[in-house]
């Protein structure tokens, strides 16, 4: 049995925050909690038990959660500091919260002190366009992650078709700088470091494509990029959510359009990725999934008909679908049980 929680955007449909259990034979999904509405991210902290959620609206807002033996329990609720945020990332020591704006291509960070409430304590405004005038008319930052030495924050701008560092001190952010200008009309959509390599992946949703890159000092320099949709495939497909193994030698990407999950063999030492698999993914446009490495399954949510779809992976990180999904209305992210993380810390 492995128990989620599924975030809902109310613009289709959602009621909030959606728990679902799910086992080899079936899923159930219980009664929404209404007090996180448009969550399509978030991260949970140990250290504070908390979990953060952005609330994906104009006027963006991040939403603060405790879950006890009652149920959820609201913390605060702060701004956003711009418009549609879609991405939190925290640092190692849970001492910061980072939140990407999508919309206002901003990128906000904020202080947790010892009760956990994030505190502004810097922003950074992207600028740029790309090629494609209706995604890239302006900067639209995606994707913002921690350096693993926790002394930069980089941004993926799908907007402006590149990638931010800018540097983390004590008092805030510092100077930021182009780490990686991506093909133009690429739209570069999220960004993960390899647990044990100076390696990144880059997985752009206008081109679709999965991009591995080297850490070179402060730099990102591309090492080679694959199509995340098969071959000869020729309809419209976006890339849609990135993930990893623990051990970093899979590679599971989601395509919205030809409705799929892409699995990867990564050769760190090697610097290679190879395909490995194309597998249905059950619905339609596979927003965003996740990787429950103990039960080997994975799940994932469709936000264009609300399908919730798990899949068993398989010894060698392939996937073979479990057909026990279920509808969530308005669903577009999945959030393992916080006392799941706070049990395996």
């Amino acid at each position: 049995m492995v128990a989620f929680h599924i975030g809902t955007y109310a613009k289709d449909g959602g009621k909030g925050l959606v728990p679902v259990e799910l086992d080899r034979e079936s899923a159930v999904a219980g009664e929404p909690f209404t007090g996180a509405a448009n969550a399509s991210f978030g991260v949970h902290s140990v250290r504070h038990e908390l979990t953060y959620l952005v609330d994906e609206q104009e006027e963006g807002a991040i939403t603060v959660l405790r879950r006890d033996a009652s149920g959820w329990q609201s913390a605060a609720r702060v701004p956003s500091r711009g418009d549609a945020p879609c991405y939190l990332a925290l640092d190692a020591a849970e001492a910061r919260l980072a939140v990407a704006n999508y919309a206002s291509g901003n990128v906000a960070l904020f202080d947790l002190g010892q009760d956990g409430i994030p505190r502004a304590a810097g922003e950074f405004q992207s600028h740029g366009s790309g090629p494609n005038t209706e995604r890239q008319e302006g900067p639209h930052a995606h994707c913002v992650r921690f350096s693993p030495d926790d002394a930069a924050l980089y941004v993926v701008d799908l907007g402006a078709d590149r990638v931010w560092r800018i540097s983390v001190e004590t008092s805030g952010m510092g100077e930021a700088s182009v780490a990686w200008q991506a093909t133009a009309g690429m739209g570069p959509r999220h960004l993960l470091f390899h647990p044990g390599a100076p390696l990144a992946v880059l997985l752009s949703e206008l081109s679709s494509e999965l991009a591995l890159l080297a850490v070179d000092g402060e730099r990102l320099r591309p090492v080679g990029v694959l199509s995340t949709a098969p071959e000869g495939f020729t309809g419209e497909n976006l890339g849609g959510h990135l993930a990893t193994n623990a051990a970093g030698d899979r590679v599971y990407v989601s395509n919205r359009g030809h409705n799929s999950i892409a699995v990867f063999a990564l050769d760190a030492d090697g610097g290679e990725l190879t395909l490995l698999q194309h597998v249905e993914s059950g619905g339609e446009h596979p927003r965003h999934f996740i990787v429950f490495e103990d039960e080997r399954l994975l799940i994932a949510a469709h936000e264009k008909d609300g399908r919730i779809e798990a899949f068993e992976i398989v010894g060698d990180g392939t996937l073979a679908p479990l057909r026990r999904g279920i509808t969530v209305p308005g669903a577009c992210f999945v959030l393992p049980d916080p006392a799941r993380q706070t049990q395996a810390r």
